[in-house]
């Protein structure tokens, strides 16, 4: 396993993954805004959440590559397919159960149960992030793919 370029690839990786989801929302494909909803857990002004979010982003991206690469090193071979596989259980985990909690800990983000006296300013992404869209469950699928083959083929057995 490449030890010493899991970190870089994990920020190459992160990178396109993100890229992608701004092109998709900019496109009309899907309305998440992955920066602005995980800046926003720091701060209010939205133009400084896409910021931070951006780079919360490539942090937690960083954790999921050493995830990826020590799965790689168990299994002894990292190719692109194994790597778009775990890219769905990956995302498959982000849909079902980190999406859904997040109403519970995020200051800004209303609950499925909030009233109309919410203050909060980001809708709760919903079953499967639906509330952002339909076409979203599958936007977010193909990005998650795309993260784990990018890091399949970076992180090569050696």
């Amino acid at each position: 396993m490449d030890w010493a370029g899991w970190a870089l690839f994990g920020v190459v990786a992160t990178a396109a993954l993100t890229a992608a989801m701004i092109t998709a929302q900019l496109a009309g494909l899907t309305r998440v805004d992955l920066p602005l909803i995980l800046g926003s857990l720091v701060t209010e002004d939205p133009d400084r959440a896409r910021v931070a979010g951006f780079f919360l982003h490539l942090l937690a991206g960083q954790g999921f590559a050493l995830g990826y690469a020590a799965t790689f090193a168990l299994l002894g071979r990292a190719t692109w397919w194994l790597g778009a596989l775990l890219g769905v259980l990956h995302v498959g985990i982000t849909l079902t159960v980190l999406l859904p909690l997040l109403p519970g800990v995020h200051p800004r983000m209303a609950s499925a149960r909030a009233g109309p006296s919410s203050t909060a300013v980001l809708e709760p992404p919903g079953l499967l992030a639906l509330n952002y869209g339909v076409q979203t469950p599958l936007v977010t699928v193909a990005m998650h793919v795309l993260y784990g083959s990018v890091l399949g083929l970076l992180l090569q057995a050696r």
